[in-house]
């Protein structure tokens, strides 16, 4: 059994998983039904059974007896370095769903993420950690992925376990950087540490970049005591200024 990795759209992973003795082959997580099924078999020689989704929380795992290892496609639950927002459910839910079903999984899980998010996630996990050499040295192999364009999945549970900072909730540096304990509230404030770090990250607009200009000087409001000159063409009338 193999899986092959299709990107789509603009950070998107589809996964066509196939059995290479039947040449079947089952759709994952399919964004764009009509490219990843029919491209992936293609390529690969092989014809689509069925196809799903692999969802916001949910983690779905298939054995391979062949290889004695398992794979897992993660959806939005758990992507490298960084996890799904939390759009339903509490932090405890969240915390159960990751440290309690995906964290218990064997470390040679691979895991197939929904999504190409993971330089983004590796510079958030040094904030959190920035004395992590796990995260320090995913991070540069991830800088030269994205130089190549090459995908940065799968990753294995093991893995995630050295530099995921949203599986390290009872890491005495990651309750640090939080400033809590307990673990669910260590994720829940993680996830809005997380989303202050995106929001900065975001390119300004330009109305923004306008007015961060201003406030730093580099522009200017006229300067109504200078003179002003008339067009050549003849004299304009211009309002009156108030009163100083």
């Amino acid at each position: 059994m193999k899986v092959k990795v299709i990107p789509v759209l603009e950070d998107n992973y589809m996964y066509l998983v196939i059995e290479e003795h039947t040449r079947e082959a089952v759709a994952v997580d399919v964004a764009v039904p009509k490219r990843g099924p029919r491209a992936g078999q293609r390529r690969a020689g092989a014809s689509v059974a069925r196809a799903g989704r692999a969802g916001r929380r949910r983690a779905h795992l298939r054995a391979d007896p062949q290889a004695d290892a398992r794979r897992g496609a993660a959806g939005d639950a758990l992507s490298v370095a960084g996890c799904g927002p939390r759009l339903e459910g509490t932090a405890q839910q969240m915390y159960r769903s990751l440290a309690k079903t995906l964290g218990i999984l064997p470390p040679e899980t691979k895991v197939f993420c929904g999504h190409e998010h993971t330089l983004a996630n590796l510079e958030f996990a040094q904030k959190v950690e920035p004395c992590n050499d796990h995260v320090r040295a995913k991070l540069l192999w991830a800088k030269k992925r994205d130089e190549d364009d090459v995908p940065t999945v799968p990753s294995t549970l093991g893995e995630e376990l050295l530099y995921n900072p949203f599986l390290r909730v009872a890491e005495e540096s990651v309750r640090k950087f939080t400033g809590k304990v307990a673990p669910a509230e260590v994720l829940e404030a993680l996830c809005r540490e997380r989303a202050s770090f995106e929001h900065a990250a975001e390119p300004l607009q330009p109305q923004a970049r306008a007015l961060l200009a201003l406030q730093w000087g580099l522009l200017s409001t006229p300067d109504r005591s200078e003179p002003r000159v008339d067009p050549p063409w003849g004299q304009v009338a211009h309002p009156s200024s108030p009163d100083p």
